[in-house]
């Protein structure tokens, strides 16, 4: 034997370490209807603009009426510091008088954080979102007297 001795295969173990977090689940709900308040058409209808901070505009012949109109409002939760985006309709949303089956538009939807992708961030785990947007009112032969309801889905999303 030329002094070789055999040798035995060598081993080595080392410990790995797991990490998992849970974070605070991703909601959104809404703390305020949009409410377009009591108005007129007049003899030639046209718009109501309701702007996220609940300023109202009259266009048209529209004249308006007692209430208290008002933006909707959605409050979001999550994980602190978490940017996501706001998503809103993307075509007009038809709201319907209650007694009579007569409808309106509701478009030209706006937001406050701004619509789009990474548009809002959670700062400590929440944040209110607001949106406005434009009711098209015909004459008071098209929209009646009488109270028009609708719904319409907006998507909050995490990036």
């Amino acid at each position: 034997m030329n002094g070789l001795k055999a040798q035995n295969a060598q081993q080595a173990s080392a410990t790995g370490h797991i990490l998992a977090e849970v974070i605070t689940a991703f909601t959104a709900v809404e703390t305020a209807q949009m409410n377009f308040g009591r108005f007129s058409p007049g003899p030639f209808g046209g718009q109501l603009v309701i702007t996220p901070q609940s300023t109202v505009s009259a266009m048209g012949s529209v004249v308006t009426g007692s209430g208290v109109p008002n933006a909707a409002s959605f409050y979001i939760t999550g994980d602190s510091h978490t940017v996501y985006s706001i998503n809103l309709p993307n075509t007009p949303i038809a709201i319907t008088n209650t007694t009579n089956a007569r409808t309106m538009l509701v478009s030209n939807w706006v937001s406050v954080p701004s619509p789009g992708p990474g548009g809002a961030t959670l700062q400590e785990g929440f944040q209110t979102v607001y949106v406005g947007a434009t009711l098209e009112i015909g004459t008071l032969t098209d929209n009646p007297v009488g109270v028009y309801t609708g719904s319409y889905t907006i998507t909050f999303d995490f990036n």
